[in-house]
């Protein structure tokens, strides 16, 4: 009997979101999700890769 009236409860339910919502939702996290890597990827590639490598260089290249 609880079955029942949750599944009745389930089917006539009208606030429940729309696949519109949900799609919206998603294209926006991947969307930010890209802009986020993006601008890690600017940060990583001028920044902190080019005086990474020197440091790498010049621990390995050590004469001493």
């Amino acid at each position: 009997m609880q079955r029942i009236l949750l599944a009745k409860t389930v089917i006539t339910d009208r606030r429940g979101e729309g696949f519109v919502d949900t799609a919206v939702k998603i294209l926006m996290a991947v969307v930010i999700g890209a802009l986020v890597l993006a601008g890690l990827y600017l940060l990583f590639s001028d920044t902190i890769l080019p005086t990474l490598t020197e440091r790498i260089r010049n621990m390995f290249n050590y004469r001493g």
